[in-house]
């Protein structure tokens, strides 16, 4: 398969797996996520759902309901965010609050799901999906608190985790490019935009024939190019700034070493930076003429 001709996947949230007849797409991923069966009732719109030339560093944020009225947030950041931690925790708050309204019952409470699709370095750890849920633990005992039998009857869920928010981060990056199972088959095609003939995961048979780019009208497949275009001058623009801030470290390094008595080649062995150009530096702040 050519995979060039299908789409990405966060242009297809944006634009076209928010159609309820697309819902199979989605319904898919989260079910091949979560492990159990996921059926979509609604997509509420998000601040996130922006539709002009100006929004290429926003974030790409679906809002989904699924039929047991829990609420699930997809998120795609391509870019890298220090306190994308926190911008997570901040996203399920507002999401809780928006969906409470003042003065009805605690239990009224929805379950919200956090699910992160990031396409740069994130924490430390070997994994490339993660799984974070809230677990109450004796400071003492070291036992994990449980739901008395009233309470499952009462929640119809077996441990109280269940009842809180739950976060999922797939780093992208990290994948290695073998699907193990329907998951990563999910996270291959999030990696090569491509998605083979062999993968059986859940929805993907129909995203194969959904998100092709052949598909497209002819305004859409420029809007789609020009979204392509878009991504590619973000990612010189960030691989710009990082080589001009190594760039500053290799120079005050050069400085001050010169300053200390290295010489030429020592600088070289310590910047990587060719012998002409480490001249030219030190000759530019008036070391040498």
């Amino acid at each position: 398969m050519d995979r060039q001709n299908t789409i990405r996947f966060d242009w297809a949230l944006k634009r076209l797996l928010r159609n309820k007849a697309n819902y199979k797409v989605l319904e898919g991923f989260l079910s091949e996520l979560l492990r159990e069966d996921v059926t979509i009732v609604n997509i509420c719109e998000s601040e996130g759902n922006q539709d002009n030339a100006t929004d290429k560093f926003n974030k790409v944020d679906v809002l989904v309901e699924n039929s047991d009225k829990e609420l699930i947030i997809i998120e795609l950041q391509n870019n890298g965010h220090i306190g994308y931690f926190c911008r997570m925790q901040y996203g399920v708050a507002r999401v809780l609050t928006n969906y409470m309204t003042l003065g009805e019952d605690y239990v009224k409470v929805r379950k919200v799901y956090s699910v992160n699709i990031v396409y740069f370095d994130i924490g430390q750890g070997k994994d490339y999906v993660y799984h974070g849920r809230n677990e109450f633990r004796g400071i003492h005992e070291d036992d994990v608190l449980q739901l008395s039998e009233r309470q499952k009857e009462f929640f119809g869920k077996n441990d109280v985790s269940s009842i809180f928010s739950e976060y999922y981060i797939i780093k992208v990056n990290d994948f290695d490019g073998v699907a193990k199972d329907t998951l990563d088959e999910w996270i291959y095609y999030f990696k090569n935009n491509e998605i083979l003939d062999e993968f059986k995961a859940k929805g993907l048979a129909e995203a194969r024939e959904i998100l092709k780019v052949d598909r497209l009208s002819k305004q859409e497949k420029g809007a789609y190019y020009y979204h392509l275009k878009n991504e590619a001058d973000d990612r010189a623009e960030i691989e710009t700034a990082i080589f001009n801030r190594e760039m500053d470290v290799k120079i005050d390094v050069i400085v001050n070493g010169y300053q200390n008595g290295l010489d030429i080649n020592m600088l070289q062995t310590l910047t990587r930076i060719r012998p002409k150009l480490i001249e030219e530096i030190l000759r530019n702040r008036g070391y040498i003429k």
